[in-house]
């Protein structure tokens, strides 16, 4: 990594001594060098594609950087100067102008919001007016987000129109009784702040902060100054996906669409510690920001953990104030301990990161304090990869004894290990030094997980206990017709069963369970985002939703797949007819070097339970065309017998194997190549490289229940071109997800490997060993008869 901007200070220490002011040099290198070690971890163990940092000490910036690359082509190194979505650090900006009216007798925080906004008239069966102070501390009772211009919606509507919404909802609590966030709530500030101007919101904030504060790099709305610098953002699934975030504002402008600089709120948190003030303005004054920064306290007096928009708790018992920023494709932290006058600014260009970006943030301000102290520099905990045999002792599923309710899922995949608990599913590592396993992702940090014994699994201080390794019942007939997606490319609601629970994975990362209350209608549990708000399916005629209203946002059903039991179908770019005679007639690619001999048997010659069901042999395939004369599957000899130990496992579940497809003529794979659209492209091999199928160390497969003879149902069909088809898909059923699991770890104990994106495809460790080959079926049949 290089580093493209590295400022050391001096700075100095001021302290009274018998009423004198005395001075002290404070060398901070030593810190910014550990610092910079775990920045570069991080960077290159979690992929992060851009980071930049800023230190602040009182009125200095003691050190900025940035790491990685700010574009997607990787030409341009990121800086301090790279420009981020900030998401929710927006609401300081807003609340920030909101008491610069407040200063001018302009607003009082806690009048009626109707007073400023009189057209917001959401039902409230609670009778309590709702007012900005709680509005701007998340206690005013309102959703968390508005039916139009919300998180989800791309439409990119004014901000009336995405207040005016909120009157179609109703409050969920009281206000000033529970802290519950919301963006719609801010959204409703900044049209407050903008029914006593002539001007827009972004306009205000820019003319009245941004410019006094010398923030060039930082608006509510993009332009050139603003794109020059942007970052690309990033956003990833729990299936391993990643792909370039979407860029349309959000309709709650004022709670989530500024872009900044680590370089530019570093500008922002230098006049925080200087109350207020710039060299040439006064910003606020300082018993605003006193009154921003101090914890609104509920009916017992307890701190709510909200000021005026800052959130407020502590760092090993330092006061400490700030916000985070999740927005599609960025994660940042601004976070400042006004008592000792540092601070730190952080950002990310990848979603979801925000665990990470805290981590971060925290070890800098614990660094600082430690040099200010002359203290012991702390260390920073660094993880590696789980050895693959101790990972794979870990997979199972576990349940709390005391709380049936509770349950963990480890899952192991190509050496990396995941546990799904509770509301995130995380990743797990082995501590650098001690070889201790934790929770160690983009999300968290720290968790301990071991394994006492082979029965039992300790999560931090609770001992789970490991359940037999058999299929989970089917899901509630009733609940058939809900699970799908729903929503958007840019960001999909997942409705599954788990345990025999009906569960939300919404906003990419977050499990909630799900309460019913009618067959249609269900409950977000009391915790997380969406708390004490529900959902509600509409149903077609045949039982299937079509639509869910979650949490006031309208997320229509998804057509993603196939229905069970079909096959996928694309239209040919062109007929398959047409294709064939130019395949047969090309050739595959010349290859060098030493090769295994081609030693090509019938799998079922070696197993004759293993049953065929060889789709290219007939239409029921992508393309609905035939390409093989006959129903065959042949793999290269010590792959054959491979397949046929994993039948014999299986066996032992009342489970066989049923092959789609093994060793596949180069000329085929030309043909699909050919046929495919460039969307799916993906899910074909190309034969340029040729494919594993050709070199016959390749297997589509999937199960059979040995009593029915019938297939087992999957999550998604064969050859299904979707993300349903990754092998760590997390929708579904609990049932499905076990199937193709349990086919995964069979053919991973007699050395396949799963292809990313694709569950049924599995490659024999040898395969690139062998030779592409072109032989057609007949002749291999004929060279066999020989």
């Amino acid at each position: 990594m290089v580093l493209t901007r590295m400022r050391f200070y001096c700075f100095l220490l001021v302290g009274l001594v018998a009423g004198q002011t005395t001075a002290a040099a404070v060398d901070y290198t030593p810190a910014l060098e550990r610092l910079q070690s775990a920045v570069r971890h991080e960077v290159e163990q979690k992929d992060l594609p851009a980071f930049s940092i800023a230190l602040v000490d009182d009125d200095h910036v003691v050190w900025s950087d940035g790491f990685g690359f700010q574009d997607a082509e990787q030409k341009t190194a990121a800086s301090a100067d790279t420009v981020y979505r900030v998401g929710s650090i927006s609401k300081l900006f807003t609340d920030v102008a909101v008491m610069q009216l407040v200063e001018a007798d302009k607003i009082d925080l806690d009048a009626p919001v109707q007073t400023y906004v009189p057209t917001f008239q959401p039902t409230n069966p609670f009778g309590e007016t709702q007012t900005l102070r709680q509005m701007m501390s998340h206690r005013s009772g309102l959703v968390r987000e508005s039916p139009v211009g919300n998180y989800f919606d791309p439409e990119e509507p004014s901000l009336a129109d995405t207040v005016a919404s909120l009157n179609r909802t109703s409050l969920v609590y009281a206000p000033s009784t529970r802290t519950k966030y919301s963006n719609a709530a801010v959204a409703v500030v900044g049209a407050a702040l903008e029914s006593r101007l002539d001007q827009s919101h972004p306009d205000y904030v820019r003319q009245s902060i941004l410019e006094p504060l010398g923030m060039t790099s930082s608006s509510f709305v993009t332009g050139p100054e603003i794109e020059s610098d942007l970052a690309t953002g990033w956003m990833r699934t729990y299936d391993g996906r990643r792909f370039e975030a979407s860029t349309f504002l959000l309709g709650t402008g004022p709670a989530g669409n500024l872009y900044s600089s680590v370089t530019d709120l570093s500008k922002f948190m230098v006049v925080l510690f200087a109350n207020g003030k710039t060299d040439s303005a006064q910003i606020l004054t300082a018993e605003s920001l006193a009154e921003m920064t101090s914890p609104i306290l509920d009916a017992k007096g307890n701190a709510t953990g909200f000021g005026l928009g800052f959130h407020i708790d502590k760092l090993d018992g330092m006061k400490r104030v700030g916000h985070g920023g999740a927005v599609y494709g960025f994660s940042t932290q601004l976070e400042a301990l006004p008592n000792r006058k540092l601070g730190v600014v952080a950002a990310c260009s990848l979603d979801g990161t925000n665990g990470v970006v805290q981590r971060l943030t925290d070890y800098a301000l614990r660094l600082m304090v430690a040099v200010q102290d002359d203290q012991p520099l702390p260390d920073y905990r660094k993880t590696t990869a789980i050895p693959p045999s101790r990972g794979k002792t870990l997979v199972g599923l576990y349940q709390d004894p005391d709380n049936t309710d509770r349950f963990a899922k480890i899952n192991e995949l190509d050496g990396n290990v995941w546990m799904q608990r509770g509301t995130f599913m995380h990743q797990l590592r082995a501590d650098a030094t001690n070889g201790v396993i934790i929770v160690d992702d983009e999300i968290g940090f720290g968790t301990e997980v071991e394994l006492v014994d082979q029965q039992h699994l300790r999560i931090g201080e609770t001992v789970y206990q490991r359940q037999s390794d058999q299929p989970p019942a089917p899901a509630t007939d009733s609940w058939r017709g809900l699970i799908g997606e729903y929503g958007w490319d840019h960001n999909t609601l997942y409705i599954l069963e788990e345990n025999g629970q009906l569960y939300a994975l919404i906003e990419w990362f977050y499990y909630y369970p799900l309460t019913p209350i009618n067959e249609n209608e269900f409950a977000f549990p009391d915790y997380g985002l969406y708390h004490g708000e529900g959902l509600k399916f509409e149903r077609g005629g045949d039982g299937v939703a079509t639509e869910v209203v979650a949490a006031e946002v309208c997320f229509p059903r998804r057509e993603i797949g196939t229905k069970d039991g079909e096959t996928f179908k694309i239209t040919p770019v062109k007929p398959i007819d047409q294709l064939r005679d130019g395949a047969l007639a090309a050739s595959p690619p010349n290859e060098t070097g030493d090769f295994y001999p081609t030693d090509l048997a019938e799998v079922v010659g070696l197993d004759s339970s293993i049953h065929l069901d060889i789709r290219y042999a007939t239409t029921n395939n992508f393309t609905g065309a035939v390409f093989y004369k006959q129903p065959k599957a042949f793999m290269q000899r010590d792959a054959a017998k491979a397949v046929a130990q994993a039948n014999g496992k299986l066996s032992e579940h009342d489970l066989g194997l049923l092959i789609h497809d093994a060793y596949r003529p180069w000329h085929v794979t030309k043909m699909f190549w050919d046929a495919t659209p460039g969307e799916f492209k993906d899910f074909v091999a190309n034969p340029a490289n040729g494919s594993r199928h050709n070199r016959g160390c390749a297997v589509d497969i999937t199960l059979y229940d040995l009593n029915s003879g019938e297939p087992i149902q999957m999550v998604a069909g064969y050859d299904e071109f979707s993300a349903r088809s990754f092998p760590l898909y997390p929708g579904g059923t609990s049932q499905q997800r076990w199937y193709r699991d349990h086919l995964r770890r069979t053919m991973e104990s007699v050395g396949f490997t799963v292809y990313e994106f694709e569950w049924w495809h599995f490659d024999y460790q040898d395969w690139k060993k062998y030779r592409i080959g072109n032989a057609t079926f007949e002749e291999l049949l004929g060279e066999a008869s020989q």
